[in-house]
């Protein structure tokens, strides 16, 4: 199976406006910079994908992601889940067979995280990875990709759940730290310096 992995990116203008209280404009950029690097670096390392794609409206970003050896898609649908199914549909296009739909702010994603999701999606269809609090996805396998809609949003988790019943298609829910913990507020800042990873140090010199 020809396994690809695709990841959206906001404009790094907008990036984590959450911490606008927190970080200047040009930490929350280098911050959201720095998580991407360590998600792509992660999906490459792993060995699973023929390629990684980055999908982003920001020119910065998709030079970055080129940088660091990703394929750059302009996005070409406003709204994430129009950009996100476009996107999809050029990976389907282009012969991909499975497709991993994930988050780019992932600063715990681990290897192994990767190759379970890549082991549950050998026995179904959907593999919907959640956020901290459950409610969210992180990232989402899918084979074919575009089996089922992107409903990326409040309650994510139970949209995709929802969509994949409705097909008949065949899921699982997973799990795990280097999925969940997503960086949108100080909060998540806080709980990433309780664990002392050295997969991704540089997050230290942005915490106040």
């Amino acid at each position: 199976m020809k396994y690809t992995a695709l990841v959206p990116v906001k404009s790094l203008e907008a990036a984590k406006s959450r911490l606008a209280s927190h970080l200047t404009a040009e930490q929350r950029a280098s911050l959201m910079l720095d998580m991407l690097h360590h998600v792509l670096q992660t999906l490459q390392v792993s060995q699973v994908f023929e390629h990684v794609s980055v999908v982003s409206a920001d020119t910065r970003v998709l030079q970055q992601a080129q940088h660091w050896g990703a394929q750059a898609l302009v996005e070409t649908q406003a709204g994430h889940n129009p950009a996100l199914t476009a996107a999809a549909t050029h990976e389907l296009l282009q012969g991909a067979d499975a497709l991993l739909t994930i988050s780019a702010d992932l600063p715990l994603l681990q290897v192994a995280d990767i190759g379970q999701l890549v082991e549950e999606s050998r026995c179904h269809d959907v593999v919907i990875a959640t956020s901290q609090d459950g409610t969210g996805t992180n990232a989402l396998l899918t084979h074919p990709p575009l089996i089922l809609p992107y409903k990326f949003g409040v309650n994510s988790r139970y949209h995709h759940q929802n969509e994949a019943q409705k097909r008949h298609l065949s899921y699982t829910v997973h799990h795990s730290l280097g999925l969940s913990l997503d960086i949108d507020t100080i909060e998540d800042i806080s709980a990433l310096e309780r664990y002392d990873m050295t997969t991704f140090a540089s997050c230290g010199r942005l915490v106040l």
